[in-house]
């Protein structure tokens, strides 16, 4: 009996040796760092995720998260605080705090220009145009789908959204639907009087956000003109003051000058950019040569420039959102219009609660379904929603009328991914 039971108990003995070994990593897997208790870090394995989602919209009652951590931002508070004290009269030595503009960023500045005019451009002539691509909207919640047959999907959120069961009215949309450009107030001098308040809300012109971020930058609008100074301003116990003679002949010190007067705002139907000039015949003939996927890839290619260069401005001109509401303010503060609708606005009087805002809150993507084959006719299923992919409008747009698919969206789109017939959901799993 105890020769039979040795070689049971030794191969008990080794089983028990395998399963307390961990398993091999897989080939291709990545490590990822978490944090453990004690403080220390361990490494853990992870398989490598073959899609990545879009970011997930949050609750109305939620506040938007934190771009810089809270204690981060009572920390630089403290250290600001600390340095008044010490020295109430210093001269602000760095761009753009001390009213002067950022030499480098000034060609980044005109650039992102530059590619906003030309995406507006090739947008509309791929919206509007011959070979137009059709682009639709529900008529009850913003959402955006592009292709010749709306989705049945069942997202809206909209009126009435329970006795549609949640489906989408869909009708004909424009370029305003594929991008959206949040508006904010012009500041005719940004370091002297950074706020707009609320019974000014008429008097100062609002303008897109990113077309204000280009001209406090250093890109000049005849429209909206900019006070541009030579010489750094003084800081006397947290106040600005300006010391340099204004051009009018008022040299009288901190005193600042009214601004001019700025030209009515363009109308809301005009898709057209903003102060540019129209182009000559030839300039016309060159673009009408053009053929759909060049169009597509030009305007693909200015998205991505204007918001690589939009991000590149953000490290040093301040942009403000409001952490409930889509409301967005280009300066070192944001404004003192009472004008939140959202939660929480009767404890702020309708003041909006600014935090640091983000490129999409500047630029904001319409996230719409990607469809692989739009010739193919037949609307997007319900029930194989979770075989979608998705992207920018943008890219959509242009991915369909023939654009190559950006490395930084393929994940996103799922290009990789078969998605099964109606009738075979159920049996994949």
């Amino acid at each position: 009996m105890q020769g039979i039971l040795r070689p049971l108990r030794a191969l008990f003995a080794r089983q028990l040796v395998a399963w307390a070994e961990p398993p091999p990593p897989p080939v291709g897997a990545r490590t990822r760092w978490l944090h453990v208790g004690g403080g220390s870090r361990e490494p853990e394995e992870d398989e490598v995720v073959p899609y990545a989602d879009v970011p997930r919209l949050g609750r109305r009652w939620e506040r938007k998260p934190y771009v810089t951590p809270m204690k981060v931002l009572i920390r630089r508070a403290k250290e600001e605080r600390q340095a008044r004290r010490e020295n109430p009269c210093r001269v602000l030595e760095h761009p753009p705090d001390n009213g002067l503009l950022v030499p480098h960023l000034v060609v980044v500045a005109r650039r992102v220009h530059a590619a906003r005019e030309r995406l507006l451009d090739g947008l509309t002539r791929l919206v509007e145009g011959e070979d137009a691509i059709p682009v639709k909207r529900c008529r009850f919640c913003p959402e955006v789908h592009v292709g010749r047959v709306g989705h049945e999907i069942r997202t809206c959120e909209g009126r009435d959204s329970g006795a549609r069961n949640s489906l989408h009215v869909w009708r004909p949309g424009t370029v305003r639907d594929v991008v959206g450009f949040p508006y904010c107030y012009h500041l005719f001098d940004r370091v002297g009087k950074p706020r707009v308040v609320h019974k000014e809300k008429y008097d100062v012109p609002r303008l897109p956000a990113i077309l204000e971020l280009c001209i406090q930058a250093g890109v000049d609008v005849e429209r909206y003109p900019a006070k541009r100074r030579t010489r750094p301003v003084y800081s006397i116990e947290g106040r600005i003051a300006d010391f340099e003679p204004d051009e009018a002949g008022n040299s009288e010190p901190g005193a600042l000058p009214e601004p001019p007067a700025c030209s009515p705002l363009p109308s809301p139907a005009a898709p057209t950019s903003i102060c540019s000039a129209s182009p000559d015949a030839s300039n016309e003939q060159k673009e009408e040569e053009v053929t759909v996927p060049e169009l597509a890839s030009r305007t693909l290619q200015s998205w991505l420039d204007m918001r690589s260069g939009a991000a590149r401005l953000m490290k040093k001109y301040s942009v403000h959102t409001c952490g409930y509401c889509p409301e967005v303010q280009v300066g070192p503060k944001g404004h003192k219009v009472r004008m939140c609708r959202a939660t929480k606005h009767q404890q702020r009087d309708g003041q909006h609660a600014w935090q640091e805002a983000t490129v999409d809150d500047l630029v904001r993507p319409s996230y719409v379904w990607h469809v692989a084959d739009p010739g193919d006719g037949s609307p997007l299923a319900n029930e194989l929603k979770r075989y979608y992919g998705k992207a920018p409008a943008v890219v959509e747009l242009c991915v369909q009328a023939g654009a190559p698919v950006p490395a930084a969206y393929r994940s996103m789109m799922r290009l990789d991914v078969v998605p099964p017939a109606r009738d075979e959901y159920d049996l994949v799993a």
